[in-house]
């Protein structure tokens, strides 16, 4: 008994992602996800409470589909810079939406669009920890005499950088064209990213002193 409550419990909670991405929260009715997932009209309040309750969920649920990635614990002794380097490759790994069920992205997109206190209380969970590790390895870079409000700027500026990769991909490969976009994969954007960065904060060599460099070796 307790499984097939369980599987109505998931159809709801698909049938409800599909019309939140394509309807939005305000416009989707509880009459129409209850017919998506072949269930009865009470459904959603016996499961969820009310329709807020199960969109609250629907995001929870979209962002550990898509989100399962832990932090790593690197060990003694690593670098500063690797460690920034393995935050920006995890970034890109959790935003990356491919081979994931359509309306999960598209919900995604929609509420960072059109933000919702649900979006707000369902991606807590997921942006205090990054937070919290991206702010560890900027104390290792950064001189004690940064202020907490520049050391946030630097943190949003690299995260920005993995956000316009993935989530907003359509304008870079517009900008770049369709062959140089397919050559921008993970480990070219992870490398790339991390060497901007810490060039901007002085803890490397200049991006382009460096490319230099490195074609006069080939």
């Amino acid at each position: 008994m307790s499984e097939r409550l369980d599987d109505t419990r998931v159809r709801l909670i698909e049938a409800a992602g599909e019309v939140f991405a394509e309807r939005g929260f305000r416009a989707a009715t509880v009459r129409e996800i209850c017919r998506r997932a072949k269930a009865n009209v009470a459904a959603v309040n016996y499961y969820f409470g009310d329709k807020q309750r199960l969109y609250e969920e629907v995001l929870r649920y979209a962002h550990r589909s898509l989100v399962e990635r832990d932090l790593p614990e690197w060990p003694p002794g690593t670098s500063a810079e690797d460690k920034l380097r393995g935050f920006v490759e995890l970034m890109l790994a959790d935003m990356d939406y491919e081979g994931s069920p359509t309306w999960k992205r598209r919900l995604m997109m929609r509420e960072m669009t059109d933000r919702t206190e649900a979006c707000l209380n369902a991606m807590h969970d997921f942006i205090q920890p990054r937070k919290e590790a991206l702010g560890a390895i900027l104390g290792e870079l950064l001189p004690p005499s940064v202020s907490e409000a520049d050391q946030n700027l630097i943190a949003l500026s690299i995260i920005s950088q993995c956000m316009l990769h993935r989530i907003h991909w359509p304008v870079v490969k517009l900008m770049v064209g369709d062959a140089m976009f397919q050559s921008f994969d993970q480990a070219r954007l992870t490398d790339h990213i991390t060497r901007f960065s810490l060039a901007a904060l002085g803890c490397g060599p200049p991006v382009i002193e460096l490319a230099a460099a490195e074609r006069a070796t080939v």
